[in-house]
């Protein structure tokens, strides 16, 4: 858009100066041209009264000598006809056609305009007199005079004009620019602060002062809107985290109390005793999740140190072996990632040993600051790949796997929080693959 205003205001300011400059150059050259024919027709019609005079006297001694010097002083060309057409005269190099303004003058009319004088030309102007008085025409006088003084002087005054009108034009082009920035500063402004809030930062604010005031306004509405989004949002969150770890306690009890009660069951009660524990084992899972996931989008549950990633994949080896699925590291000894990362290494492998069958594979690589988690499972489809990382999303093929359906979800929030980019992308021939890039130091 600053782009476009710039455009926009430099155009119309263009358009202003070419008006305005255009008219005036034409207006002088107009000038310059008339001049120049009220000059020589002055001394077209004093040859003419010479030659009138020479024609009754039959005496061209005094005309040759006038017509010669003015040749040579003013490097022009003068040629005198009679009246029918015959050339008497010639003083200078005469190279005009004239046959046109012969004709003028041999009907007893003098020339009354030139061609316009501009920088390309015309480099000599003809002027026509008829020489005699009212009906006794006794010939004509033809001027060709030089017009490289007149077209200097026009091409300086056009020149000025121009070198006028290009600063005029650069003055515009530097005040349109701080125009266009002093009004798009509140929408530049606003989007830099929108960005940031869907980064994450929610307490970014627009920063008002500057602008138009329809624009301020805008702004401190913005502002107040953003306000109200995020104490909602905070409210929820809080809500959440209060309720999950309220919750904990009472289930814990529960727990307990359901265990106690075993001993004292008869075999009748208990498959109904174990579905109760394993929907209070879900209930238990569900919290912890809401409260995992409630404290990374506060960014209370996001450390910023970095952690051994081999270790934290051995404790996994025993889990896969127990469900006969192989687990293949491919990470450098030593190799540390940012402790949101290993989170999220924790999730996909927990998710993949529930999906991946016995004899399946799941890879583990870290390489270029990229880790991905590829086994050989079932996969999804593209568009469950679109909405797994959505909360409580569960496939409709794997409703009966235990799981709260937060897990992606909560893995999704690490990577904003640490800056990675987390992707599900399908495997070869079939699978899922859990990719997070990192953030370049």
């Amino acid at each position: 858009m600053n782009t476009r205003l710039v455009v926009t205001f430099t155009t119309l300011i263009a358009v202003l100066v070419v008006a305005l400059a255009v008219p005036l150059g034409l207006a002088y050259a107009s000038h310059r041209t008339n001049r120049l024919l009220l000059d020589r027709r002055a001394d077209a019609t004093r040859f003419a009264e010479l030659a009138d005079q020479a024609a009754r006297d039959d005496d061209h001694t005094g005309l040759v000598a006038e017509l010669n010097r003015y040749a040579e002083l003013y490097v022009a060309a003068v040629r005198v006809r009679d009246r029918d057409g015959a050339v008497l005269l010639t003083a200078g190099r005469f190279q005009a056609d004239d046959r046109a303004a012969v004709r003028l003058a041999l009907s007893g009319r003098t020339t009354e305009e030139l061609p316009l004088i501009t920088p390309f030309g015309p480099d000599t102007v003809l002027l026509a007199e008829p020489s005699g008085r009212d009906a006794q025409l006794s010939g004509v006088v033809l001027l060709q005079a030089p017009a490289e003084r007149a077209r200097m002087d026009v091409t300086l005054v056009w020149a000025a004009l121009a070198a006028g009108s290009l600063t005029v034009l650069a003055y515009a082009v530097l005040a349109a620019r701080g125009l266009a920035r002093w009004i798009l500063r509140p929408v530049t402004e606003l989007d830099r602060t929108t960005q940031a809030i869907a980064g994450g930062r929610l307490d970014a604010r627009a920063h008002h002062g500057v602008g138009p005031s329809e624009l301020r306004r805008l702004e401190e509405r913005f502002n107040a809107m953003a306000d109200a989004v995020s104490g909602a949002m905070e409210r929820q969150r809080a809500f959440v985290a209060d309720a999950s770890h309220e919750l904990r306690t009472p289930l814990t009890v529960l727990g307990l109390r359901l265990e106690n009660l075993e001993p004292h069951l008869r075999a009748e009660g208990r498959a109904e005793f174990e579905e109760a524990l394993a929907e209070l084992d879900r209930l238990t899972l569900l919290v912890a999740d809401l409260l995992a996931l409630a404290q990374v989008e506060a960014g209370a549950g996001v450390e910023v140190k970095e952690s051994e990633l081999a270790p934290r994949l051995a404790a996994w080896r025993e889990v896969y072996a127990a469900k006969g699925v192989r687990l293949v590291t491919h990470v450098p000894e030593g190799a540390t990632v940012p402790e949101a990362a290993a989170r999220i290494a924790d999730i996909a492998l927990d998710n993949a040993q529930k999906f991946v069958p016995a004899g399946g594979t799941v890879t583990v690589g870290l390489e270029g600051g990229v880790l991905r988690v590829a086994d050989d499972g079932p996969g999804l489809s593209e568009e469950a790949r679109a909405e797994a990382t959505g909360r409580f999303w569960r496939s409709g093929a794997h409703a009966n796997v235990p799981g709260s359906g937060l897990g992606l979800a909560i893995a999704s929030e690490l990577a904003r929080a640490c800056g990675a980019t987390l992707r599900l992308l399908p495997a070869t021939p079939h699978g899922l693959v859990v990719e997070l890039r990192l953030p370049q130091p």
